[in-house]
């Protein structure tokens, strides 16, 4: 008989280090967002736990009284008494030997089947020695920021470039932990091999280092093949159909995909988590005109991304690099808007994506309060980012209004003119309505005039090809 009892969620509790000069506003955002991704990977916030500290604690990032609050919280819920509890003496991490420290973690996991809490997920990023120390004192694993974005990025990852560029910076992330992951794993690791003088664990650690660059290295050149296949695909597809590029930009979770369907009436995922879209989609501006608009979805943007995820995803980024145009969407309802427009515009100059035209796009508005509330939002948005677009995704006025700025965006260099086409080439019209946009139509015994409107190289080229109109006699 098949089980259906569905599975609890993984209760997760954030922890994080509030450092002198950060505000108490910049922290509960950032936690905020820790919760958000916490949400994505499927795992329920039971709990929060904040410390002021000059520096992070150098043995398990917190402190010794907050890693004991976090242990009892674990072990018993938020309704446990500090007082009511024995908590043993702190003893000095580097006190202990390895096999100390191995006895020690194998006791020390609370039990899974009590406990109110399974995993530990902190807000910056915290060296392996750290992790260990801190899942030993709280009972539970721990999983800083990067690997938790690198977690979501591995599981959303679909194509075979989005994986392998997630590949490269969960390797990459590893690498410098082997070394640190080895003096933790006790004696053995520092017994002499009898052979070249160096430790059993030591030379294991440098053979999986050895493989994760080889592995790294035969990643960049699977990216550097695909990089050079997407290349020619866009060179084709501009050269013979004269192409116009959008990006959509911005924060993850501004509602960027939910954007791109109502722009291109296309279905794409559309889901309220961080990161639900990893590959770049593309699709053409509906309805079609002249020229022919293609938009592209493009990975979201976060506070404190790891670089080399950035690094890594500068193939999919190209995206904006290469586009005519730049659509940087901002969640309108996010009190956090300036910094999440801080973040992106910090990422795009990482790039070279800086310099690109780009239209500031404040979604959500709908998501503001009342009526009242959001025509203040707006008035006050458009004052604060002259140009700017202030509209919800989700209301076809609004979208019809964005449309018409990309529209006019392209079409501002355009030229109008008038070709002849003799009646003995009439069946050569539909290349004229392909590239053009025809205006006007009349007709004489010679042939039929149109009056068309589009990029000056094709008007040029397409009268070239068709030859000069009677003259008139």
């Amino acid at each position: 008989m098949q089980n259906d009892v569905k599975e609890k969620p993984e209760r997760a509790i954030v922890a994080a280090v509030q450092l002198p000069g950060v505000s108490d506003l910049d922290l509960e955002e950032s936690l905020n967002e820790l919760r958000e991704l916490a949400k994505t990977l499927g795992f329920e916030v039971v709990g929060t736990f904040m410390q002021k500290r000059d520096h992070f604690d150098t043995a398990a990032y917190l402190g010794i009284g907050k890693r004991q609050e976090m242990r009892r919280f674990v072990e018993y819920g938020p309704e446990s008494e500090a007082g009511s509890l024995a908590t043993p003496e702190p003893v000095t991490r580097a006190a202990k030997s390895g096999a100390a420290r191995a006895k020690e973690a194998a006791r020390s996991a609370a039990d899974p089947d009590t406990r109110h809490a399974d995993i530990v997920l902190v807000d910056h990023e915290i060296s392996p020695s750290q992790a260990r120390n801190l899942e030993i004192e709280v009972g539970c694993e721990v999983m800083d920021r990067t690997m938790v974005i690198l977690e979501i990025f591995h599981r959303h990852a679909r194509s075979r470039a989005a994986r392998a560029q997630v590949e490269i910076a969960r390797l990459g992330y590893m690498a410098p932990r082997l070394r640190e992951a080895a003096k933790l794993a006790g004696p053995k690791g520092r017994q002499r091999s009898g052979t070249g003088g160096r430790g059993a664990g030591e030379a294991h650690s440098e053979l999986d280092r050895q493989k994760i660059r080889n592995r790294i290295a035969e990643l960049k050149e699977e990216i550097a093949t695909m990089d050079v296949e997407r290349k020619t695909q866009r060179a084709r597809r501009q050269d013979s159909q004269g192409l116009a590029r959008v990006a959509l930009v911005g924060y993850t979770n501004a509602g960027k995909s939910t954007l791109m369907r109502a722009l291109t009436g296309s279905e794409v995922l559309v889901a309220n988590k961080l990161f639900a879209t990893l590959d770049t989609t593309v699709r053409a501006l509906y309805p079609e005109g002249v020229p022919r608009v293609l938009v592209s979805d493009t990975v979201g943007f976060i506070k404190n991304l790891p670089h080399d995820l950035v690094a890594s995803f500068k193939s999919t980024l190209e995206e904006a690099v290469e586009a005519s145009l730049l659509i940087h969407v901002i969640d309108a309802s996010d009190h956090g808007f300036e910094r999440q427009i801080a973040v992106t515009d910090e990422v795009l100059k990482e790039i070279g994506a800086q310099a690109v035209p780009r239209i500031r796009v404040f979604n959500k508005i709908d998501r503001v309060g009342d009526p009242a509330a959001q025509a203040e939002r707006e008035v006050a948005l458009t004052v604060q980012y002259p140009g700017c677009m202030v509209l919800s995704a989700r209301r076809e006025d609004d979208i019809a209004r964005l449309h018409a700025a990309i529209r006019a965006f392209f079409q501002r260099d355009l030229v109008e003119a008038e070709i002849f086409l003799p009646w003995s080439a009439q069946h050569l019209r539909g290349e004229i309505f392909a590239n053009l946009e025809v205006l006007g139509e009349r007709a004489d015994d010679e042939g039929a005039f149109l009056q068309v409107r589009g990029d000056a190289a094709t008007v040029s080229g397409l009268r070239e090809q068709f030859g000069p109109a009677p003259s008139v006699k």
